[in-house]
């Protein structure tokens, strides 16, 4: 378990959390906001680790009984509010989790830390009811919800909690960690970070992904070769991908960052703002064999192929339309 120096990035986060610690600011509630895989349940493990730590009020020990049973999943004053309908967060889930339970004072610390994930799910009656709570709450409470879409809270209940988002982290910061932790080729490490676009967990992910490995694999060979080849390959291509069971909208991310590879790379003739870097020689000739329209093309079919299947087009139709615009541009 991680505490927040091990926490990589969202530094304005950790030090607002670590500074409300140390000069006893800390509000009844807070809203973490991000993306999954961005470390939200990090980040609130690590404030109520450092909140509730015998030694510190900066880092969490680690050693302490507090810390070890944070750390085991047993800390009495740490609840993690849960629900049984997997799509949403009930009524009856905050009232017997939290507000039947709140006035009870902590058993052995200063604050009693309610944990809500995946908060999204709240209906508007288990909003309402928290809100009764978080407008009135004992001193000792402390209540965290963590989203990934803060959009869908009420008014009243975003007003009165501290809302902490979470930013994506830079690329080199993410393909940094993947060589330096996971030893990952500094190669691969930069497809990774640019294809996660700054969410470190989902880059671990696709590092240790045979689904993403196959998608690399199958869909680079497609934009390397598609230029020569013709109607009835594509559309056998088309067929390999569905029957592989690759997802889609991530195939047609990868394709975005490898046009936008072509593009950048035909303005500034810089092997270093590559992702790619491995394909410089194919990049490279590409760049020569198209124009800065078509390559506008290109990427503008890519988001029309998207918004077609978001639509429920004919999978086949919006893909085949997309390819033949690749390979006559």
């Amino acid at each position: 378990m991680a505490g927040f120096h091990d926490i990589i990035g969202h530094d304005m986060v950790k030090d607002h959390l670590q500074k409300a610690i140390e000069y006893h600011k800390v509000s009844h509630a807070y809203i973490l906001s991000g993306e999954e895989g961005m470390g939200r349940k990090t980040i609130a493990r690590a404030f109520a680790m450092t909140l509730l730590c015998e030694k510190s009020d900066k880092e969490p020990c680690m050693q302490c009984h507090s810390c070890k049973q944070i750390m085991s999943g047993n800390h009495p004053d740490v609840i993690w509010v849960t629900h049984e309908k997997p799509a949403s967060i009930g009524v009856d889930d905050i009232r017997v989790q939290i507000n039947d339970t709140i006035m009870v004072k902590p058993y052995s610390s200063g604050y009693k830390i309610y944990m809500v994930d995946e908060a999204e799910k709240m209906t508007v009656q288990a909003q309402n009811a928290l809100l009764k709570t978080i407008e009135e709450p004992p001193a000792y409470a402390v209540i965290i919800l963590m989203t990934t879409n803060q959009e869908v809270f009420l008014p009243t209940i975003l007003s009165r909690c501290i809302q902490l988002k979470l930013r994506p982290l830079k690329d080199y910061v993410v393909s940094g960690y993947l060589s330096e932790m996971m030893e990952v080729p500094e190669s691969k490490a930069d497809i990774y970070a640019a294809f996660a676009r700054g969410n470190l967990g989902k880059a671990i992910h696709l590092a240790s992904s045979e689904e993403f490995s196959l998608l690399y694999k199958e869909v680079l060979t497609l934009l390397k070769n598609i230029k020569e080849m013709d109607i009835p390959m594509l559309l056998d291509y088309i067929k390999k991908l569905q029957e592989d069971n690759l997802d889609l909208f991530e195939c047609l991310d990868f394709m975005q960052l490898w046009y936008r590879d072509i593009l950048m790379f035909k303005v500034t003739k810089d092997i270093n703002t590559l992702v790619f870097k491995d394909e410089y020689g194919v990049v490279s000739g590409l760049c020569q064999k198209s124009s800065y329209e078509g390559l506008e093309t290109i990427l503008n079919s890519i988001e029309k192929a998207k918004a077609r299947l978001n639509a429920n087009v004919n999978t086949e139709l919006a893909l085949e339309l997309m390819l033949l615009t690749m390979k006559e541009n």
